[in-house]
């Protein structure tokens, strides 16, 4: 009889055991996550920096896709079998946490019907070695919880990997859109197209996308003397390996030809732009295909986010998205391009404390980069 009691003690305890064992590793997930979230913030809430620049070197930005057959193969929600890779790479231990939070859900339910069953006979009185009414109860109340508790992990943790998955898969698109570099060539004829994969770890993309006004006044401030001294900051932000790819569009959000209206529409304005030379900031300018469909299609996230999300004046006052060396992406802003920010993240001449170097990654991680940041002995 005592070791009955035993035993019917060590039932009842054993859901309590496994309810504060989940929600030791609900915790842990939450902690082990690192999600960031995605939201633009105005350029004027960025602090600016002391003025300081950095030497420019040579190398190539964004991983390809092109890897193998197999690697590209589409699996199941439309992502490839190298993006699931990649995300399984940032998140090592998701399926595992899916296998067990998924199969502690089915433990839960099971547990669950089985209470529900005691709970059935204890109320109807059927039966007499049963556990009693009051302890059906608690078991039911507890399996519940465990089931909503491991449900909830199960949905949530699935989602962040949905959701990471978006995310390489838009790093991908960002990769394959093309640019044409404003320079002219040795040649001195038409640069030819390139893809923005082609300046990985060698350049940092400044996406800046706005209405006709909007892409105005940013040519007229890489291309004039607007304050007392002449105006440096193509060749800071050239220091700084900055490539700028202003973005022209239209009421509906759609690409418009931005390359034409840069050389021909944008105006100086008098006794404000002095010296104004269009081709003066050709050094970081690259433009994008005029009504391209694959940009519209790579910024439709972006400007819905700010638009119908944030309430964010694009046409306007613009948007600008900042991509690090490494691919990713940096900083998300509205208004003008923070260029005080950028500058004060600028390094010194050997690039040996530029900030945005440890910033945006391209410091650490990245294999080849020995003879660049290695410190001389």
């Amino acid at each position: 009889m005592e070791f009955l009691k035993r035993k019917h003690s060590s039932t009842q305890s054993s859901p309590k055991n496994a309810l504060v064992l989940n929600i030791v590793l609900f915790l842990t997930a939450i902690l082990s996550q690192s999600n960031q979230v995605q939201a633009f913030v105005p350029s004027s809430s960025i602090s600016s920096n002391k003025l300081i620049q950095k030497s420019y070197g040579n190398t190539r930005l964004y991983d390809t896709d092109d890897d193998g057959e197999y690697l590209n193969q589409q699996t199941f929600g439309g992502y490839t079998v190298k993006q699931r890779l990649r995300e399984e790479i940032e998140s090592p231990f998701r399926t595992v946490r899916l296998v067990f939070f998924g199969s502690s859900t089915g433990s839960a339910f099971v547990a669950l019907y089985f209470s529900a069953i005691n709970t059935l006979k204890a109320s109807a009185g059927i039966g007499t070695n049963g556990p009693s009414l009051e302890d059906s109860l608690n078991s039911c109340a507890i399996n519940v919880a465990a089931l909503v508790i491991c449900a909830g992990l199960t949905y949530w943790d699935w989602q962040n990997g949905e959701k990471n998955l978006a995310r390489i898969a838009k790093g991908g698109k960002l990769a394959r859109l093309q640019v044409t570099p404003a320079t002219v060539s040795e040649e001195g004829g038409m640069t030819k197209a390139i893809t923005l994969k082609e300046y990985r770890r060698s350049a940092r993309v400044l996406i800046a996308a706005g209405g006709p006004e909007y892409i105005s006044t940013l040519a007229r401030s890489l291309n004039s003397d607007q304050l007392a001294d002449e105006n440096n900051l193509p060749a800071l932000l050239m220091n700084s390996d900055f490539i700028v790819v202003p973005v022209l569009l239209d009421n509906d959000y759609k690409i418009q030809d931005t390359k034409s209206f840069w050389n021909t529409k944008v105006e100086p304005i008098e006794d404000v732009d002095r010296n104004f030379n269009i081709n003066y900031a050709d050094s970081v300018i690259a433009f994008p295909p005029a009504f391209s469909g694959a940009w519209a299609e790579y910024l439709k996230s972006d400007i819905e986010t700010a638009v119908k999300t944030q309430k964010f004046d694009v046409y306007g006052k613009g948007i600008t998205i900042t991509v690090k060396k490494n691919g990713r992406i940096l900083k998300r802003t509205t208004g003008q391009p923070p260029w005080n920010y950028f500058v004060g993240l600028m390094g010194s001449d050997d690039g040996s404390t530029a900030p945005i170097e440890v910033l945006d990654g391209s410091k650490f991680g990245m294999p080849g980069d020995s003879e660049k940041y290695e410190t001389p002995l």
